[in-house]
């Protein structure tokens, strides 16, 4: 049974008594371990999926289930990453670290446990040294960290990542997806994570799924087998990176190009 499900799963806003639907009758089974790059161009409802797997939103129609259960509120063993950092600028690194853990929605724990579990992320982030800066003083690398730590604090099995890295410089990206791929096997968690980068896809990823057309659907699946890490193996990828470009052509017309859908590659 898959961790995280989601079953016919359709999307859509209302305008001035006018339906849009903007993601049509789309499934997806997270297994244990498996991280997922769900790739798109932009419009296509990724983000908007993400928030419905969270529990954060409700689909028009389908479902979501978590442990084989109806998922309808957020839940304790999801963990969700932001595109920004969303850190409280009153608080320092382990305090927005370990806001929130004493909610009732948390798993109960003791203030030691509590205390324990919030320097061992802010360690395993590389953020030791930085635990008493505040949000004002950090990189946006730095950042993004402090997201991840506050995430692994509360030891999610899912992780639901929404194009975490897309405002860092090529270096800091680099960087921070090594930190990512290396947390989740760690942990043997799972993941979904929204991405534009092609590329980043192909570097993180178990699996990859794109997304396109209007409404938008799953065009395309890859399974990418290669070891980890995978900076240097992006020339033995290259097959699969033309087949998501070529399906990408596909779904939106020839005459379109990759660029004019904000699609990086």
């Amino acid at each position: 049974m898959p961790l995280l499900s989601a079953r016919h799963i359709t999307l859509g806003y209302t305008h001035q008594g006018s339906l849009t639907t903007i993601l049509q009758d789309f499934s997806l089974d997270v297994a244990e371990g498996e991280l997922i790059g769900l790739m798109g161009p932009s419009g296509v409802g990724k983000s908007s999926l993400l928030r419905v797997l969270a529990g954060l939103a409700k689909p028009l129609k389908g479902e979501v289930q978590l442990f084989g259960k109806t998922l309808t509120r957020p839940h304790p063993r999801l963990g969700f990453v932001f595109q920004q950092a969303v850190l409280l600028p009153w608080l320092n690194v382990r305090d927005n670290v370990s806001f929130g853990l004493d909610f009732k929605s948390q798993p109960e724990l003791g203030r030691a446990a509590r205390r324990a579990r919030v320097e061992e992320a802010i360690e395993e982030v590389g953020l030791s040294h930085a635990a008493e800066m505040f949000p004002a003083e950090l990189s946006g690398g730095m950042a993004q960290r402090v997201s991840l730590a506050r995430v692994l604090a509360r030891n999610p099995e899912v992780w639901l990542l929404d194009e975490p890295f897309s405002a860092l410089d090529a270096v800091t990206r680099t960087e921070m997806q090594d930190l990512l791929r290396t947390l989740i096997s760690r942990h043997n968690a799972s993941a979904v994570m929204v991405t534009h980068d092609i590329d980043e896809a192909l570097i993180l990823a178990d699996r990859a799924i794109l997304i396109g057309n209007k409404p938008g659907r799953q065009i395309g699946e890859w399974q990418l087998a290669l070891p980890y890490p995978r900076h240097d193996a992006l020339l033995e990828m290259n097959s699969e990176r033309v087949e998501i470009l070529q399906a990408l052509r596909d779904a939106h017309g020839h005459k379109r190009q990759v660029e004019t859908v904000e699609f990086v590659i």
